[in-house]
């Protein structure tokens, strides 16, 4: 494999992708430059919305594809935002309006405890019948206040106890290594070489 295109416009997650591909020596193509444009997200999981985007990108572009789903659960809210983390305020999709939703629900919680999910999935092919699907997640908690310029998402409110900062106080070095989607990428590099694919 030497070229793989990644279903998502995200330019944080892109860069963040990119990133852990360069060990591979795998070209990694955004959708977005081959006029790929992104479908909807209309399942009530990860998996499927991940497996959705990769097909559609893979038949595309006619390439093998990346994609994933990823969101922030929040255990008192059962789960939520979840797979809506991304429009969980709303079209038009706003990480402002998303955070400010959220910190408005949990502002009175005292349980504020949160998690980051990411399921990855590649298919080889369109219709591969056997994706490669690894998953991760990130526990840490709410803050009321944002901390920190760098990451994306709900990252400047989702905060690290044991290391005292956000994930958007990290570096991209640091995130990469110890995030969900860095996690998740690692397991997925590592099927990789071990399966010379």
């Amino acid at each position: 494999m030497q070229k793989l295109v990644i279903a998502s416009n995200n330019s944080g997650k892109l860069k963040e992708i990119r990133q852990l591909f360069v060990p591979l020596d795998i070209e990694v193509i955004p959708q977005s430059s081959l006029g790929i444009t992104e479908i909807e997200e209309p399942y009530g999981t990860f998996v499927e919305n991940a497996l959705a985007k990769a097909r559609h990108a893979s038949r595309a572009a006619g390439l093998p594809a990346l994609a994933d789903d990823s969101g922030i659960c929040v255990h008192i809210l059962d789960g939520a935002p979840g797979v809506f983390s991304a429009r969980y305020a709303g079209a038009p999709k706003s990480d402002e309006r998303n955070n400010q939703k959220l910190i408005g629900i949990l502002k009175n919680q005292s349980d504020r405890h949160a998690y980051y999910y990411c399921i990855i999935v590649l298919v080889r092919h369109a219709d591969d019948p056997q994706p490669i699907i690894v998953d991760s997640s990130w526990h840490g908690e709410i803050i009321l206040e944002s901390r920190g310029e760098g990451g994306f998402g709900y990252d400047p409110y989702f905060f690290l106890p044991e290391l005292s900062k956000t994930a958007a106080e990290l570096s991209m070095e640091q995130k990469n290594r110890i995030s969900h989607r860095g996690k998740a990428l690692k397991k997925l590099s590592e099927f990789l070489i071990t399966n010379k694919l």
